[in-house]
């Protein structure tokens, strides 16, 4: 992992793991062995500056730090694939780097244009058209070429998958897809042409399809992805299955999902769930997501190998 070896020591102390610690200064002095965490240590967060629970810049900076690093050796193909937590967005933002969040930090630096995210739980598989913005301008921002690409960097990521034949449901913007006009007209104007074109290349793809009932199609085994509009669209239904909250304990009993970039020349996979700032400090936030991302990321990685 990319990070600072006196907070990981910190982390060992509250989370009570069992592991030894590898500080290393490159890539090549990785050991790579069961039990032990490689850590290649940027040294650029002083344990007597760390502030569990709080929003400073010099924590933002640092962590927008691990982030460039991993990227960085992800494009020198000195790894083969990178897996990111969360980063709270005020904190790198108070460092001075205006982002909206890990996606748009990874395609500003590995130059790439065309990228959606991708968020999967097991076979329920959502890709966005637009995530970070306000809901005005995710609306202007539903035109048929972007709609388009995002059905073809879903296709990709299904046929990586190993679905030899995708079928992708597309979800409509306005209530009812528009009833022809009545509610918006992005529906027949953007999103059907968008659709159609994606057919005329031999996609199996359907939509605009209504959002109030493209998702439940999708859990009952019509599409392998559906294509959303907009960051709560496709988000909610998301984390609705596998997000699981448990009030007799007070806890998430589960917190399944993976954020996946499409489009970069890189592999990236995340989790699908923010930093947890009131657990910060504790152990007792929920690893499952990780666990998945990083599962996710290897097999990702390996794909892409056989690929090159």
């Amino acid at each position: 992992m990319v990070g600072d070896y006196r907070v990981m020591e910190d982390v060992l102390r509250f989370t009570d793991l069992k592991l030894t610690l590898n500080p290393v200064g490159s890539i090549q002095d990785a050991r790579g062995a069961h039990g032990i965490m490689d850590i290649l240590d940027l040294k650029n967060m002083p344990l007597d500056r760390l502030r569990y629970k709080e929003v400073t810049s010099e924590q933002g900076r640092a962590s927008f730090e691990y982030v460039t690093k991993v990227i960085e050796l992800a494009m020198e193909k000195k790894i083969d694939g990178t897996v990111t937590g969360p980063i709270n967005k005020a904190a790198i933002h108070a460092a001075g780097h205006q982002y909206a969040g890990h996606t748009e930090i990874y395609a500003t630096l590995t130059g790439t244009r065309d990228y959606s995210m991708m968020l999967t739980h097991g076979n329920f598989r959502v890709t966005h058209v637009s995530t970070h913005v306000s809901l005005r301008e995710a609306c202007d921002r539903v035109k048929k070429d972007r709609v388009m690409r995002v059905i073809d960097l879903t296709w990709d990521a299904l046929q990586n998958f190993g679905v030899s034949r995708p079928r992708i449901g597309v979800a409509g913007l306005n209530p009812h897809c528009g009833e022809g006009g009545m509610f918006g007209q992005e529906d027949d104007a953007e999103i059907l042409p968008a659709v159609a074109s994606a057919r005329r290349k031999g996609y199996d793809v359907e939509g605009p399809v209504p959002a109030d009932t493209v998702f439940s199609k999708m859990k009952g085994g019509m599409y392998d992805a559906v294509v959303v509009m907009y960051h709560d669209q496709g988000h909610i239904p998301m984390k609705f299955l596998g997000f699981q909250y448990d009030e007799k304990t007070g806890q998430w009993g589960e917190m399944s999902g993976v954020n996946i970039t499409l489009g970069l020349p890189i592999v990236r996979t995340s989790v699908d769930h923010g930093t947890a700032f009131g657990k910060a400090g504790e152990g007792r936030a929920n690893p499952q997501s990780m666990i998945e991302a990083i599962q996710l990321g290897a097999m990702l990685s390996k794909a892409k190998d056989k690929d090159e």
